[in-house]
């Protein structure tokens, strides 16, 4: 009966994590898995160097991270430390990480010597590659501050520009762990 009881609590915490899980399982905005991506075309890194993604990309693809800004999101800023902590374990399995917000090159930069952060950061300033990803942050007029960021998102794009997995929150306050990104990567065959 204990050893009944046990497998029951155990298959439901199962269950419950898979459910924790599916909350990362695709995007509640932006390309849904299974479709070919949006193009981002050539934007500046960092250094202000024109980019392709298919540059940057690792032997299986990469890890696209849109975030609001390195300059002021103290959300965002903990998100990209988290996940320089975590390149390598990505870069393991095939992947690069590169990050899109509405930063220019100069703020990018500032923020990657301040952090030492260690993957690539691009720049769209008029948010064109954001608005094509249907990423736009909708509740900032223009004129304000933050207008033109993206809601915060994370996808998994294989070398052939198929997102394979889509990560977010319904909020910008919350971004999925480095360890839900890894786990995304590992469940890709």
């Amino acid at each position: 009966m204990k050893h009944a009881r046990r497998s029951m609590v155990a298959m439901g915490i199962g269950l419950l994590l898979g459910a924790v899980s599916v909350a990362y399982a695709d995007a509640p905005f932006g390309p849904k898995v299974g479709v070919r991506a949006p193009t981002i075309g050539i934007l500046p890194d960092q250094t202000g160097k024109a980019r392709k993604l298919s540059e940057l990309a690792g032997r299986k693809g990469v890890v696209l991270v849109f975030y609001r800004s390195a300059g002021w999101c103290p959300f965002c800023q903990v998100q990209l430390v988290a996940l320089n902590a975590g390149a390598a374990e990505i870069q393991q399995r095939g992947y690069n990480i590169v990050g899109i917000s509405y930063d220019t090159p100069e703020v990018a930069r500032a923020f990657i010597d301040k952090r030492a952060i260690t993957y690539t950061l691009l720049s769209d300033p008029k948010s064109v590659v954001i608005s094509r990803w249907g990423l736009r942050d909708p509740q900032y007029p223009e004129g304000h501050r933050a207008y033109g960021v993206p809601r915060p998102a994370i996808f998994v794009l294989d070398r052939q520009g198929m997102v394979r997995a889509s990560l977010a929150e319904e909020t910008y306050q919350k971004r999925p762990p480095v360890a839900e990104v890894v786990k995304a990567l590992d469940a890709l065959k």
